[in-house]
């Protein structure tokens, strides 16, 4: 008997793994088309103008370019895809000018729009591509190298790169990672701060779990661990192995500069 709809996406979302291993097994590209078309059909937009574009970048050598500036994170290498979603208003605007309409959306809103539009649309080609048994794994490098994937994939003005994702046929099978409690998450009406003892009690079991799996890595990690004195997860979190408050504000720097670049920030 065939799962009804309800049941069977929320299989889909408990199924979902990050996955950074994949077979050498190549993709159909019919599939990959027919799962972005799916995505851009079932997807919210703003104004139904659609203000993102997908760049697939499957050729091995520039795979092996972008790894670089991802990090060097060997699993775009590894996989046959790499797909990176841009904020696009680029399109849009061409469109305004040939019909002689005043030029709109190179400003902050409409960086902010096309933005949202564009991680809307990535999310529901992530399902797309896990309902058909593929794994993917988003790549939070993206904003970290935005400059440097613009310029490389040649982003033309008032578009940039937001997220990006691998796709490939999965090499291995993690285990699903935990989540905070719903009671972190939802506020009934208006927002509820939460008290001492409810951040206690929301992080607990985070705490223990996520302590466990970064001090598992052992090697250099636990060795950078013990040297800076990290005793705890946020601490971890917010060190220079991870998230560096003095590397994401350097970072941030460099994207504001992108927007300027780009004609999405105004003088």
């Amino acid at each position: 008997m065939q799962s009804s709809p309800a049941p069977a996406i929320s299989d889909l979302f408990k199924s979902h793994r990050s996955i950074r291993r994949f077979k050498d097994t190549p993709l159909d590209p019919a599939i990959v088309e027919e799962v972005l078309a799916d995505a851009i059909a079932g997807t919210s937009s703003s104004g139904n103008l659609n203000t993102y574009s997908f760049v697939l970048t499957r050729d091995a050598e520039r795979k092996k370019h972008l790894c670089t500036l991802h990090e060097s994170q060997e699993m775009i290498v590894e996989a046959p895809l790499l797909i990176t979603f841009c904020a696009d208003t680029f399109r849009t605007r061409e469109w305004f000018r040939q019909r002689e309409a005043r030029d709109n959306f190179n400003h902050f809103f409409g960086f902010m729009v096309s933005a949202f539009d564009a991680i809307l649309v990535s999310q529901s080609a992530a399902l797309g591509f896990e309902s058909r048994g593929l794994g993917i794994c988003y790549l939070g490098t993206t904003l970290n190298s935005c400059a440097q994937i613009a310029d490389y994939l040649e982003l033309p003005d008032t578009c940039v790169p937001v997220t990006s994702f691998v796709v490939g046929h999965p090499d291995e099978a993690p285990a699903r990672r935990d989540r905070l409690p719903l009671a972190a998450y939802i506020h009934e009406e208006t927002y509820k701060r939460q008290t001492a003892a409810d951040i206690d009690a929301i992080y607990a079991d985070r705490e223990v779990k996520g302590w466990a799996r970064y001090r598992a890595m052992g090697g250099e990690i636990a060795a950078e661990m013990e040297r800076l004195g990290i005793r705890n997860l946020p601490q971890f979190y917010s060190s220079e192995l991870k998230y560096s408050p003095d590397v994401l504000r350097k970072d941030g720097a460099s994207l504001l500069e992108l927007l300027r670049e780009k004609h999405f920030l105004e003088d």
